[in-house]
């Protein structure tokens, strides 16, 4: 017999740390599952702590505080099924008493709450520790692939990285366990085309078991991290049922038809299964209450896929407002000079906090041009953005007179450069301390990985939001900036004209870094796809430049250890990813290296 259930999956922003908030939005969330009628309701990984809470998990208190608020959410859910991710302490959430012994095994885990109550707890199997997951540091994989049973429907639990192994908990709750409907939640965080590889690792588990998968997943901005979302349900054949739109907190109500199985009233627990080479057990949960009647069915929303341009601003968009909220301010300032990264930034703070909460300073030096003050205002006045010009002649004056003693007999060079640099960074921290507004750093990811860029300088303030960005990349979004408008937000000339920081004379980036085609190539070969020297040669590229990139890379490690924080939007961002000794020897610059 067919059967309708009808599902609400809740892709909600969660803010580490903040239990009661997080209570707060889940309960909303509940609510508004039971206005739709739905049968279940379903919750990120992590939701009740926000996702990842890094080392807030060593706290006992921290632990304990999240159970008292499951348990607290779990007396709302009469008349619902909800499925909440949260921290499990072995032996803590299922009753009202919680435990502070820290030595007990700590789980990422959902809880399954029916009649009120938290029925039964699944832990994560498989436990990611690549690239910016680093689970194993806190948790114990869980050994259980429970599946539960409610009017006759069947559906298995599972978190995140389970559903990407073919050999995971979907296929015992499925094959095993006879689950039709698999419920997975998610804190799956964004990089480029990210949405498409859940979206085939998700259909192919589908159709392998033939299941419905419900994937829930987290959106907004945690630190360098953003979650798009992008929640959706997948038939068993492969087939997009329905999907939530992506870096947008929303609910996705949809109705599911399930085939009903004849599910024994008692179940016993006789047998030890596999997960890759994991033993884990299996049981059955009857969970109480009948599926609701539905006086009308649901449409089915499909949302349209985002082609990458977008994706990348979208996150770009996100992750700064998160950030820049999140950490309590409301107002950001940014250093204009006239050039395409400061542009770019401007852009996005604009779209995620407001133009009436953005402003501009364009700060010139006896080397700056009258055209780069000029497209700064231009900036300023296409976005609507507050703008101020001050000159920093007399303070650099200053500086050159006070350290001229010391520096007889040497030749003019990056120091007096980089002076420039740091005393526009004394002015816009002074600035930001007065007006309580957050400083927006403008370097690129190409600038960083080379060591462009002036440490206390331009490098120094509160996010970096262009940190994964390489060159390339922002002249493609400046004019994606341009056309979604339909006018030119981002001044032509800004676009066009050749980059330069305006430190000495004549001065442009190409005098001291490879075209930036070139360089993010090699940037691109080196760090994405770890390449070697000769490798990174053998595809055409100049002996000499790659030798002198790779250098430029390896010897910056300690500029990019004190950046600030920055969006991740490459499956390889510094910091989160890519990991290096400050103190390393090693360079690769053989050809049989």
């Amino acid at each position: 017999m067919k059967k309708i259930v009808r599902l609400a999956l809740a892709q909600i922003n969660c803010i580490v740390g903040d239990l009661e908030g997080n209570e707060v939005k889940i309960l909303n969330y509940i609510n508004e599952g039971k206005k739709n009628d739905a049968d279940i309701v379903v919750f990120p990984e992590m939701a009740v702590t926000g996702y990842p809470p890094e080392d807030l998990l060593h706290k006992p208190k921290f632990i304990k505080d999240n159970t008292v608020i499951l348990n607290r959410i779990a007396d709302s859910c009469a008349g619902i099924i909800a499925i909440i991710g949260f921290a499990y302490r072995e032996g803590a959430a299922v009753s009202e008493n919680s435990i502070d012994d820290k030595n007990a095994a700590l789980y990422n885990s959902a809880a399954i709450i029916s009649g009120g109550k938290v029925m039964k707890v699944y832990s994560k199997v498989i436990l990611p520790n690549y690239g910016v997951f680093d689970e194993k540091r806190y948790f114990t994989e869980g050994n259980c692939c429970d599946v539960f049973s409610f009017d006759d429907v069947v559906f298995g639990v599972n978190i995140c990285e389970d559903i990407w192994h073919p050999d995971g908990p979907t296929k015992v709750q499925a094959s095993l366990g006879r689950a039709g409907l698999i419920i997975s939640i998610n804190a799956s965080p964004f990089h480029v085309g990210k949405h498409l590889l859940r979206e085939k690792i998700v259909a192919k588990r589908a159709v392998e078991n033939g299941v419905t998968i419900a994937y829930a997943n987290m959106v907004g901005g945690q630190d360098e991290l953003v979650f798009d979302g992008g929640s959706m349900i997948m038939g068993s054949r492969g087939e997009m049922f329905a999907r939530a739109d992506c870096f947008k907190e929303t609910m996705l109500v949809a109705d599911v038809e399930m085939n009903s199985k004849a599910v024994q009233k008692s179940v016993s627990v006789g047998n030890a299964f596999y997960v890759g080479t994991k033993e884990v057990s299996h049981e059955l949960c009857l969970l109480d209450g009948k599926l609701k009647y539905k006086k009308n069915s649901v449409a089915r929303f499909i949302a349209p896929c985002l082609e990458p341009l977008e994706e990348i601003y979208k996150a770009l968009v996100s992750g700064t407002c998160d950030y820049v909220k999140k950490s309590g301010f409301n107002k950001v300032i940014i250093g204009l000079s006239g050039g395409i990264d400061s542009a770019l930034v401007a852009a996005v703070a604009t779209d995620a906090l407001g133009s009436e909460n953005v402003m501009g300073v364009a700060l010139p030096s006896r080397y700056s041009s009258k055209g780069s003050v000029d497209d700064a205002r231009a900036l300023a006045e296409n976005l609507n953005i507050h703008f101020d010009v001050i000159f920093i002649e007399e303070a650099f004056k200053s500086f050159l007179d006070l350290l001229d003693p010391l520096f007889e007999g040497y030749e003019p060079d990056v120091t007096e450069e980089n002076l420039q640099a740091r005393i526009r960074c004394n002015i816009l921290m002074a600035l930001s301390n007065k007006y309580g507004r957050m400083l927006l750093t403008t370097g690129n990811k190409s600038e960083l990985s080379v060591g462009y860029t002036t440490l206390y300088g331009d490098m120094a303030g509160g996010f970096c939001v262009l940190k994964d960005v390489p060159k390339t990349l922002v002249y493609k979004l400046s004019n994606y900036v341009n056309d979604a408008a339909g006018s030119k937000r981002i001044p032509l000339n800004t676009i066009t004209k050749p980059p330069s920081a305006e430190l000495r004379p004549y001065q442009t980036d190409q005098d001291s870094l490879p075209p930036y085609d070139i360089l993010d190539n090699i940037l691109q070969m080196y760090i994405e796809e770890e390449l070697s020297f000769s490798e990174i040669v053998s595809s055409g590229f100049d002996e000499a430049v790659v030798g002198k990139v790779i250098r430029m890379v390896d010897c910056n490690e300690y500029k990019r250890r004190q950046a600030a924080p920055g969006i991740k939007i490459t499956p390889k961002a510094f910091g989160r990813d890519r990991r290096m000794p400050l103190v390393n020897l090693y360079r690769g610059l053989r050809h049989n290296g």
